[in-house]
């Protein structure tokens, strides 16, 4: 990977901050589906105010938009706890005595730095601001004053300062370490900082509206984006995070990114780019080649014309974040998406060219899981063109090379075209037989593709296929019928494939606990025909 050697690892109480952010994101995010009981729900206002508090030079800013009494109790418990944990640790301060009495409708992390001191010897040390909204300025003026002298009475020095017309304290704790500084600001907002230069900053960034991040124009077309409904909001400088993770961003195209968490089971994120490029095709009516999937895979992939999606704005994106977090896109996929390479090392294939080159029409991947092993089969259904002809002839060479064979039988009178490899029987040399790595047929417009025999003959002889699935129906209801395709997950049937591999189960293991208790599915989508703007959505579906 393109790491750099400047990164160093944030402070014990900056990395709480940090944890805290995006803890609090989530769970303003997934709040109604964990509810035991009804919730008193205002409408979130959906913009951030604090963010006139952070630098247009901020790499990240995250915004819990509704305060933490209107999540459900298990949703207000983790919030809670992980406020406790950032900020009442050894303060002898309780949260529901001291800070739920004045605490308003919004929480505000940010990274609102990359090094605050500029010492190339420790590394990058990152400045940190947290702004929690206030309902009652006295109540939280007297909770600052408790906050800091308890941190006083715990060892630490005190100092207190007027700057800009605002009264700023400063403490460290243990002696030296840990710096907290935090401040009441107007009628409006507490601040707390990982120092005292982060809270002046902030401080300056409202007396001087082009220093902050509502001036940036990238936040300006990004706000735009935000749903109306939003309850959380993130906002990233793509360059500046990539650098703070020690990370190299090459060539980058995308150089922001916003997501909004609503009301509906969504999150909605939007990339914005340095240039104009253009949009995937979109797949044109009913999806009909998803009627040759079985019934409950672990993983569905469908849209139209992978020979462009290199060049169009999701390829631009995938190879941007591929390289610039694995180092190149075969490693990205080896990492994140194991079946897939499993597929390209059997074949000895690179499936950009061999493969999606020649797709132009519409296709569906599917992976199908099994409860004996980890390895999933497979289908690929493709839409007949000119172009497949030549892509099977292709193969068919590709398979030879390989030492596989070019065999056709009859199953149940469709004709099947099979690639076998002669292996010998256990215990014999002079007895071979015929194992089948993949087969392929016919069937109206399309041309399906497995992994075996077996599982064509379930697209053969489907019990049920995905498009007659109620749970698949709900889970792409939402998604706009002008799209770029979609990314379908059935969250319980993927287990075994993606085992340690999804984002959000790594999120499951962090925190030693499910995310998401009831999940039954997700399903990612782009859409959109802005040359600008990289739009999509990630819809969960869960069990009543």
């Amino acid at each position: 990977m393109n790491r750099q050697s400047s990164f160093s690892p944030p402070r014990p109480y900056a990395k709480g901050l940090l944890i805290v952010g995006i803890i609090l994101a989530l769970m303003g995010a997934f709040y109604w589906f964990f509810a035991r009981g009804s919730v008193n729900l205002v409408t979130p206002k959906s913009q951030p105010s604090a963010v006139i508090f952070v630098s247009k030079l901020a790499p990240a800013m995250v915004s819990l938009l509704v305060n933490p009494e209107q999540l459900s109790n298990w949703q207000r418990d983790r919030v809670v706890s992980q406020i406790k944990t950032s900020l009442l640790t050894k303060s002898g301060l309780d949260y529901k005595r001291d800070i739920q009495p004045w605490l308003g409708d919004e929480i505000t992390l940010a990274v609102t730095n990359l090094d605050t001191d500029y010492n190339p010897d420790n590394g990058l040390q990152p400045g940190y601001l947290m702004a929690l909204a206030t309902k009652n300025v006295e109540k939280s003026r007297e909770f600052l004053k408790l906050f800091f002298a308890k941190r006083v009475l715990a060892g630490g020095n005190l100092s207190v300062e007027k700057y800009q017309g605002v009264k700023l304290i400063t403490a460290d704790a243990d002696k030296g370490a840990n710096y907290l500084a935090g401040a009441v600001v107007g009628e409006k907002f507490v601040l707390f900082a990982s120092d005292r230069q982060v809270l002046r900053a902030a401080i300056n960034n409202v007396q001087a509206p082009d220093l902050n991040l509502l001036s940036a124009s990238q936040y300006q077309k990004a706000r735009k984006q935000i749903l109306k409904d939003a309850v959380a909001v993130a906002f990233l400088n793509l360059p500046a995070v990539a650098k703070w993770q020690g990370l190299n961003l090459v060539a980058p195209i995308y150089d922001s990114q916003i997501l909004s968490l609503g009301l509906r089971p969504q999150i909605e994120t939007s990339l914005l780019s340095t240039t104009a490029v253009l949009p995937p095709s979109l797949p044109q009516g009913q999806p009909g080649g998803l009627k040759y999937i079985p019934d409950s895979p672990g993983l569905v992939i469908f849209g139209r014309n992978l020979s462009n999606l290199g060049q169009s704005n999701l390829g631009k994106f995938w190879q941007q974040a591929a390289v610039t977090i694995y180092g190149s896109e075969s490693e990205a996929i080896a990492r994140l998406v194991k079946p897939l390479e499993a597929i390209q090392n059997r074949w000895k294939i690179n499936l950009g060219e061999d493969i999606f080159s020649w797709v132009t029409g519409e296709y569906a991947i599917a992976l199908l899981p099994h409860q004996d092993r980890v390895t999933p089969d497979w289908v690929f259904v493709v839409e007949k063109t000119p172009q497949v002809t030549t892509g099977i002839t292709r193969l068919d060479a590709i398979a030879e090379s390989n030492g596989f064979n070019h065999s056709s039988l009859t199953l149940d009178q469709q004709k099947i075209a099979a690639w076998t490899e002669l292996i010998p029987e256990s215990g014999s040399s002079l007895k071979v037989e015929a194992k089948i790595r993949g087969a392929h047929t016919t069937l109206d417009k399309y041309e399906i593709f497995t992994s075996d025999l077996q599982t064509l003959d379930q697209v053969l002889h489907p019990k049920k296929s995905l498009i007659d699935s109620p749970l698949f129906q709900d889970s792409i209801t939402p998604i706009p019928k002008s799209n770029h395709g979609y990314i379908y997950i059935d969250w319980q049937n993927s287990r075994n494939i993606f085992r340690g591999q999804l984002p959000l189960r790594q999120w499951e293991e962090i925190l030693d606990k499910p995310l998401f208790p009831n999940l039954r599915s997700l399903t990612i989508s782009s859409y959109g025909t802005d040359t600008d703007v990289l739009k999509g959505s990630i819809f969960f579906q869960f069990a009543h």
